[in-house]
């Protein structure tokens, strides 16, 4: 049995929403601002299919991903279909001029292990990783609109 662990965090970026939202929803470039994200490739005889990776000190986890939900300026829903279980979805809202964009990712680990590594660090450490992730996109967006 598997503890599944939630997280969200959100950043304000002064880009307007159709810009944020091409950025972030070209799923292929996601390294560039992801830390533990190694590669995302969208499956082209399917693309609300991707696979990813993740690689981070020695680790490497990968998983096919797919968009349950896909209303463009708004959100980008999916889950895991197969590998590590995760869950997730990226909003969008609009502040006329700027943006704001809400990551909320949730994964899956087995039972006792779960409560264990939250109560002392994991939590932490994934919510600080994907609060600095967001603040590298916040950075990749003011790049692309100047």
């Amino acid at each position: 049995m598997s503890n599944w662990l939630e997280h969200s965090v959100q950043v304000q970026i002064e880009v307007p929403i159709d810009l944020t939202w091409k950025l972030w929803s070209d799923l292929e470039q996601m390294p560039r601002w992801m830390k533990w994200i190694d590669s995302v490739k969208v499956l082209e005889d399917n693309p609300e299919l991707s696979r990813w990776k993740l690689a981070s000190s020695g680790f490497e986890f990968s998983w096919l991903s797919r968009i349950l939900k896909l209303e463009p300026n708004h959100i980008i829903q999916w889950e895991s279909v197969d590998g590590l279980p995760n869950r997730g979805a990226i909003r969008f809202y609009d502040r006329h001029g700027s943006s704001i964009v809400k990551l909320t990712v949730a994964y899956a680990i087995p039972g006792f292990l779960g409560q264990l590594m939250d109560n002392l660090f994991l939590g932490k450490i994934v919510e600080s990783t994907i609060q600095a992730d967001l603040e590298r996109f916040r950075q990749y967006a003011l790049q692309a609109k100047a």
